[in-house]
């Protein structure tokens, strides 16, 4: 096995047939008004919780930037966001990862949340300046190592480009003068969304799936060469 999936797009349209971890908690949408079809769209439990960091960089860096609310209760509100969005990404993703056996990639992005909390929470209520000054640039590479954690465990091109374009934005970040949290809150909020909404590279699926019956994992076969035919 390559360690990339070079035959793979990085991004193409979602698969319709998908594997039993992906199936788990599916959520379909199809919002119309009238004759209308204002969105339709289906999200694995994967895609939601990036819709969920997606809106919570989204709500932080906003407040950040345009609402006049003091750095004290702006910590407390991204402590509390940040907990949030932890504790959903392990009841979402805990059956995914377990069947896919990346539970380390799981406890990866949470101590990666928690040291940036941390240090975020320490500079502001102890007055680190180092910290204040860099807050976009310490989320950006706080998010471009977990990309890269991912890219690693997955073989994924999409995910390594998604840390790349990370790293790329805090050396652009000097130039959005005031408006680096805006800039900042963007790049990772979009990111997010792309990931949710298209269908990204990743390797081969496993052999072992020691948590699936002999059932499930006949279906992930069947799912699995009726992709193939589909490409």
């Amino acid at each position: 096995m390559t360690f990339l999936p070079l035959s793979q797009p990085l991004l193409r349209d979602k698969q319709e047939d998908l594997d039993i971890q992906d199936l788990q908690g599916l959520l379909r949408l199809n919002w119309k008004l009238g004759k209308f079809n204002l969105w339709s769209g289906f999200y694995t439990r994967i895609d939601q919780v990036f819709i969920l960091w997606s809106l919570i960089c989204a709500g932080i860096f906003v407040t950040a930037q345009f609402l006049p609310v003091s750095w004290y209760i702006q910590a407390i509100w991204w402590s509390v966001l940040t907990l949030i969005g932890s504790v959903s990404m392990i009841i979402l993703t805990w059956f995914w990862v377990s069947v896919e056996k990346l539970h380390w990639l799981l406890y990866g992005w949470i101590i990666l949340m928690i040291a940036g909390v941390t240090l975020t929470d320490l500079g502001i209520f102890y007055g680190w300046s180092t910290v204040l000054t860099n807050l976009c640039p310490l989320w950006l590479t706080i998010s471009a190592l977990g990309y890269l954690l991912t890219a690693w465990s997955v073989r994924s091109r999409t995910f390594l480009l998604m840390a790349i374009i990370h790293f790329t934005s805090i050396v652009i970040l000097p130039f959005c003068g005031g408006w680096q949290f805006c800039a900042t809150g963007i790049v990772m909020a979009i990111s997010l969304l792309v990931l949710a909404e298209w269908q990204w590279d990743m390797r081969q699926p496993i052999e072992d799936y020691d948590l699936l019956t002999p059932e499930q994992k006949l279906f992930n076969q069947q799912q699995y060469e009726r992709r193939l035919v589909a490409k």
